[in-house]
């Protein structure tokens, strides 16, 4: 009696083969079934007799030499009949291949809905690709894999007598071939319970390495996390770039209890953005009101100030430049505003123009277009013809306090005021800031008329107004420059060279290379401030550039008419601290490309200490020319548009002639 699959009900069919040298296995199988052909001559019948035991595990069948096999196995002699003419079996095909893909579409959904699956991906394939169903004969079992069923099918725990028809056998054989194949996958130890496959853990060949506490290695790479081996990118960039702009303030997130781990607070940066996350309960404390330099989350508090300047330095640039009154503009101004060689733009861009062209407006609006979006109008005056622009990254106006202004006329008869001083102050963090741009009185003989003009400006310049003093006590009520942590004084100062001008002319000849050691000898301001009579308490960097008057307008030549005026360092920048090296110069130099003057312009680079402040002061709050920004992007745009229809329109129009 027999199973409608062609199973015998009193034997169960045994797995041959396993995970561990799978192909060992193969080959051992493949050579006793050889034998066992070699032996009987024909068809082999998969012994009936006496039930299954439990017990053996299936590794040890594979121990089973030919000679074992020949006396546990059953030869059934068939009589050989002619070879008959094959016919089709699309239907078993068909069969054959659908079992194939509902058993990959139920090994895939166990492995993927297994919690306790602790298999790898690979085990799955192996499990779920089962090999070529075996067509010839149906391999023996020996009696000691009968004792343990767990390494066993569940659909082969029904046996039935081998059929006597022509293709039970075969079938027979098929089928267990299938099963085994299928199956054979599965590594030892683990049995079936309700048709889920219990999977053991892989050990591996060698020991582990150990893992680290913080999960962020380079082996397990998270969503939202750095890596291990980039959590020292602020000091690479110090290193580097001289200043790496930090974006979140970690040690706020430690200190706070927010997070407990370099981890948490890398997957909170990504999470959120690269601005700080701010706890609901930091906003209702209203800490930032309190006018504490350490408050927790003040506005321009040291943990701010950090946040945005790590080293506490911020770059400054400051220019001064007589336009003579001109009305035509360069038509590039970024060799003076973006000099190629520091790497990075500053931070504060300080502009002072003496006589400056008629419409300040669109000299406004040049500055806007050369500095671009990165950079917004913070303040701008003018006193005459007298300007001063203050431009400012836009992300840092929010840590300005109210900018003021004011302004002193050395020369009163003047109908247009010409000769003065104008000067602008704020607070930037805790740290106030004073910028004066002067034209004093012109002539080689006057020194001690701009004598006079720096003393007047210094008695009578009335800052700060309503933004405190950072410290009062260092400060003087007949010095503006003493009311403020740095200053710095530029402009037209109108000092010359005590020498004849064929003695300079001989000089410039003679070192060509900006080597002008010789001509400051002669120069009345280094002489004057280094006698104390003007300019207490300032300094100077030291000039490398030629002297930046007085030029023939569009040519390199110094003046070639009937005056014959000496060159001469008339523009200067001068700079003073309450605090010893909190002001470091980097560059000190002239612009020798603009041309549209009788002076060169004149621009300092300077590293400045920044210190944190109190948010009790009067904010600007975010304060800048917006018409002004609006209208410098749209003609960077605008410019950019017509240069590359230029470009395009050139290479359009080239002709190839052929000769």
């Amino acid at each position: 009696m027999s199973t409608p699959n062609g199973f015998p009900q009193h034997s169960r069919a045994c797995v041959t083969q396993s995970m561990e040298g799978g192909a060992v296995q193969d080959l051992q199988a493949k050579k006793a079934g050889k034998a066992a052909k070699k032996e009987a001559g024909g068809r082999v019948a998969l012994p009936a007799e006496g039930p299954v035991s439990v017990g053996t595990p299936v590794s040890e069948t594979l121990k089973l030499l030919p000679e074992e096999l020949k006396a546990n196995m059953k030869i059934k002699s068939i009589t050989p009949r002619p070879p008959r003419k094959p016919r089709l079996e699309r239907a078993a095909s068909l069969d054959e291949k659908s079992w194939r893909r509902w058993r990959r579409f139920r090994t895939s959904q166990e492995s993927l809905t297994d919690p306790n699956d602790t298999s790898s991906s690979n085990g799955s394939l192996q499990e779920a690709s089962p090999s070529p169903p075996n067509r010839s004969r149906a391999s023996p079992c020996h009696p000691c894999c009968q004792q343990n069923s767990l390494h066993s099918s569940p659909d082969a725990s029904e046996a039935s007598p081998v059929g006597k028809s022509r293709g039970s056998t075969s079938d027979l054989g098929k089928r267990a071939s299938e099963i085994s194949s299928a199956f054979g996958g599965l590594l030892r130890g683990k049995a079936f319970a309700g048709g889920k496959p219990r999977l053991s853990q892989i050990m591996p060949a060698r020991p582990l390495p150990p893992m680290e506490l913080n999960v962020a290695s380079h082996t397990l790479r998270t969503a939202n996390r750095i890596d291990s081996d980039c959590l020292d990118y602020r000091h690479y960039s110090q290193h580097k770039f001289g200043r790496v702009s930090s974006s979140l303030s970690d040690t706020r997130l430690h200190g706070n209890g927010m997070v407990y781990d370099s981890c948490s607070t890398d997957s909170m940066k990504s999470t959120f953005s690269l601005l700080t996350p701010i706890r609901a309960k930091d906003v209702r404390s209203r800490s930032y009101l309190e006018g504490s330099l350490m408050a927790s989350g003040a506005l321009l508090g040291a943990e701010e100030l950090s946040r945005y300047f790590p080293d506490r330095n911020i770059g400054i640039f400051v220019a001064t430049w007589n336009m003579q009154g001109q009305k035509e503009l360069p038509g590039n101004l970024d060799d003076f505003l973006l000099p190629t060689d520091p790497d990075y733009a500053q931070d504060l861009y300080v502009i002072g123009v003496q006589e400056g062209c008629p419409d300040r407006r669109e000299w406004e609006i040049r500055l806007q277009e050369t500095l671009g979006p990165h950079y917004v109008l913070l303040y701008s005056a003018a006193h005459g013809v007298l300007y001063m622009s203050v431009f400012i990254r836009r992300d840092l106006i929010w840590f300005c306090s109210e900018v003021e202004y004011a302004t002193v006329t050395t020369r009163i008869v003047s109908q247009i005021k010409t000769k003065g001083a104008l000067g602008i102050c704020f607070t930037f963090f805790g740290t106030s800031f004073l910028f004066i741009t002067s034209h004093f009185t012109s002539g080689d003989s006057k020194v001690n008329e701009r004598k006079l003009d720096y003393n007047k400006t210094i008695q009578a310049l009335t800052l700060p107004k309503n933004v405190p003093d950072t410290n009062p006590y260092r400060s003087s009520s007949s010095d503006v420059t003493t009311r403020f942590d740095e200053v710095f004084w530029f402009g037209d100062f109108n000092f010359r060279l005590n020498k004849d001008r064929e003695t300079v002319d001989s000089i410039l000849n003679q070192n060509p290379d900006t080597d002008v050691s010789k001509l400051l000898v002669y120069d009345q301001l280094t002489s004057e401030m280094s006698r104390g009579s003007i300019f207490k308490g300032f300094q100077e960097a030291d000039i490398h550039f030629r002297p930046s008057y007085k030029f023939d307008i569009g040519k390199d030549s110094y003046d070639t008419t009937s005056k014959q005026r000496t060159p001469s360092y008339t523009d200067r920048v001068v700079f003073r601290s309450r605090y010893k090296d909190d002001i470091q110069a980097v560059k000190y130099s002239s612009c020798p490309v603009i041309k549209t003057s009788d002076h060169r312009p004149v621009f300092a680079l300077f590293r400045v200490k920044v210190r944190p402040g109190r948010d009790n002061i009067p904010l600007a709050a975010g304060q800048f020319d917006r018409e002004l920004y609006l209208m410098g992007i749209k003609r960077r745009i605008t410019r950019e548009l017509q240069k590359r229809r230029e470009q395009k329109d050139q290479k359009s129009s080239s002709i190839c002639s052929i000769s």
